[in-house]
């Protein structure tokens, strides 16, 4: 009996350490589930997971002793799509609400006793969320991130044009801050621009705009 109760402490603590690893990768990048939030999801699933398989055989109920931590696996969605945020025509938080669903499955599996698959399938997530987001920066058919800084005539209408330009140009438009600049106003953009699209194909778009008095740009 001390030996089994030792064995669920363990898998407890498994899924605490497992669940930080993942929230900390998250914590690291300011997504919104981080280090506690993944823990805890972790912890919470091999809980379902323990409780729903020791009932079963305890109790000798008949049916599938999986019934209820089943439910772990729709019910994860509710707290992933909290992760999920729109900006304008952006979504937001796709791969965090995914990483809290893969570590309700870790948890799942540390329920079940699967410890090894548990440990892997949290070293691959790692993989994925970490050394994944490095790859695809550097993959040549990637769009590219650039942030533009553009100085205008403080008018109206101004930000619909720039709007217009770039999407006729396939430009995604990530985020926009307006920001007054003495008399004018400081456009400043987050964007991603398609493939073959060069920086300053984009720039000299935006410098025919009237109105415009000056751009700036970094990747």
């Amino acid at each position: 009996m001390i030996m089994e109760y030792l064995q669920l402490l363990g898998s407890l603590l498994l899924a605490i350490i497992l669940g930080s690893i993942v929230g900390l990768e998250r914590e690291a990048n300011n997504h919104p589930a981080g280090f506690r939030t993944h823990a805890l999801v972790c912890i919470g699933s091999t809980l379902i997971t323990i409780v729903s398989w020791k009932t079963f055989t305890t109790f000798s109920y008949s049916g599938d002793p999986a019934r209820i931590a089943a439910q772990i696996v729709s019910g994860i969605g509710f707290l992933g799509a909290g992760t999920i945020l729109r900006e304008g025509v952006n979504i937001k938080g796709l791969t965090t609400a995914a990483s809290l669903w893969n570590i309700a499955g870790v948890g799942l599996a540390i329920g079940f006793g699967h410890y090894y698959i548990a440990i892997v399938a949290t070293l691959l997530t790692i993989v994925v969320l970490h050394l994944f987001n490095k790859w695809e920066k550097k993959i040549v058919f990637t769009k590219q991130n650039l942030s533009i800084k553009i100085i205008v005539i403080d008018k109206p209408g101004m930000l619909g044009i720039i709007g217009t330009v770039l999407g006729k140009l396939n430009v995604d438009i990530k985020n926009i801050i307006l920001e007054p600049y003495d008399s004018k106003m400081q456009i400043i953009l987050q964007v991603k621009l398609p493939l073959k699209l060069k920086e300053q194909q984009v720039i000299e778009e935006l410098i025919k705009i009237e109105g415009v008095i000056n751009i700036e740009y970094e990747d």
